[in-house]
């Protein structure tokens, strides 16, 4: 029996006089809202296929990984080194609270690095298995599109097979990007500070986001000098500005060097290290330096153009309309490679809304109010809603804002 889909009238491929495709849906990317998207298609009895490029826990063009950003070199390996790096200052806590610790505290780096690295495979062996628990065909390789309705898959061995299929779903995600100073190759990415074969003991952070704020974090509650630079008076812009502040004040108490209002300008390599120089005129020699100051749309390999995609002029993503559906009816994108708002979950509900829209009967298209969302920061940080500035910005009425500050009884004993 024919399944009728709800978009533009049209129907699945069992219907009567319509061409006939290898599937009816193939998905370019499996990360987080990739597999979702292709599960949940696949529940609602789509024939579906994805592919992905080769695993590797630092991305390039070439290689990524079942899983994606964050589940390969994002929130679950980060979240992973800030509690290795939250026992840091525990142990340091403990003393007032009777604990006598030898002077000689060690921390195994590569310990935790394998420990990481280990749980980052068996996830992505997880991901692997619900795709295939669900009836989806996985392909390893590089996926281009060709056609309104067909797919290049280039193979590990350089073979390459087409594919057709009545939708197309993009979701491959972003990558951190270099900013474009002298000396960028000298800085790495998160991707790498992940899998450093070193921990380094003096560390330059530029950006004042996410992730800047987190590796700071993180390197700082491993023993490191750290350096953050962000070009604003206080770092995660967006944020609430009372937040703001009280994180910027527990990065200084934990001894990070906060350098507000200030850029990088260049970096060189010397005998002693890294030598980073400022717009400001300071000089600062480093054994890592991270840029945390963005990341861009994975669409430059996709053949978008050529088959006449419409993309964004500045930022390279994807465009798509309310349901995620670009401008070519055939083909559909979410997640990061959308630049909408680009958090796991919100991919997620993404994948889920496409699903839903495509081959569910139900178009829905994804409701960006009230997202949360997390900081990991040390101590971290956690927010739902409208910002004090954004509550002000739209209110029509009065804004009644409550607010309350306190020292959890631990840290009364502890300091």
């Amino acid at each position: 029996m024919a399944r009728k889909m709800l978009i533009d009238g049209e129907v699945n491929n069992s219907t009567q006089g319509e061409p006939h495709y290898d599937f009816d849906l193939f998905v370019i990317g499996a990360g987080s809202g990739g597999v979702r998207a292709s599960r949940f298609s696949a529940q609602s009895g789509a024939k579906v296929a994805i592919c992905e490029l080769p695993f590797h826990p630092i991305s390039t063009e070439v290689v990524g990984g079942v899983g994606g950003t964050c589940v390969i070199r994002g929130c679950v390996p980060k979240k992973i080194l800030v509690y290795g790096a939250s026992y840091g200052p525990e142990l340091e806590d403990a003393k007032n609270y009777g604990w006598e610790l030898s002077e000689n505290i060690n921390f195994n780096w590569k310990k935790l690095l394998q420990k990481k690295t280990e749980e980052i495979v068996r996830l992505n062996g997880i991901y692997k298995r619900l795709l295939s628990n669900a009836g989806v065909k996985f392909y390893e390789g590089e996926g281009k599109i060709v056609g309104p309705h067909e797919v290049e898959v280039v193979q590990v061995d350089g073979t390459k097979i087409s594919y057709t299929a009545k939708h197309i779903l993009i979701s491959t995600g972003s990558r951190a990007q270099h900013p474009n100073i002298p000396g960028q190759e000298l800085g790495i990415t998160s991707d790498e500070a992940l899998s450093l074969e070193e921990l380094p003991k003096r560390a330059v952070v530029l950006g004042g986001g996410y992730i800047a704020v987190e590796f700071a974090s993180i390197w700082r509650g491993m023993g490191a000098t750290v350096d953050l630079f962000f070009r604003k008076e206080l770092p995660l812009r967006g944020f609430d500005n009372e937040m703001r502040a009280i994180v910027s004040r527990n990065l200084e108490g934990r001894g990070i060097n906060l350098h507000p209002g200030t850029n990088l300008t260049s970096l060189t390599n010397t005998e002693d290290g890294i030598r980073v120089l400022t717009d400001h005129g300071e000089e600062i020699v480093a054994d890592v330096v991270l840029f945390a100051t963005g990341r861009a749309p994975n669409t430059k390999r996709l053949n978008l153009k050529a088959v006449g995609v419409e993309l964004d002029e500045r930022t390279g993503a994807v465009k798509v309309d309310a349901y995620s559906r670009t401008n070519i009816p055939s083909i559909w994108a979410i997640g990061d490679v959308t630049n909408r708002m680009n958090l796991t979950p919100v991919a997620l509900m993404e994948g889920s809304l496409f699903a839903k829209t495509v081959f569910g009967g139900q178009p829905t298209a994804p409701d960006y109010d009230h997202i949360p969302c997390a900081v990991f920061c040390i101590p971290p940080l956690s927010v739902v809603g409208l910002s004090e500035e954004q509550a002000v910005e739209q209110a029509t009425g009065d804004v009644l804002i409550y607010n309350s500050t306190f020292t959890p009884m631990k840290n009364t004993i502890s300091g």
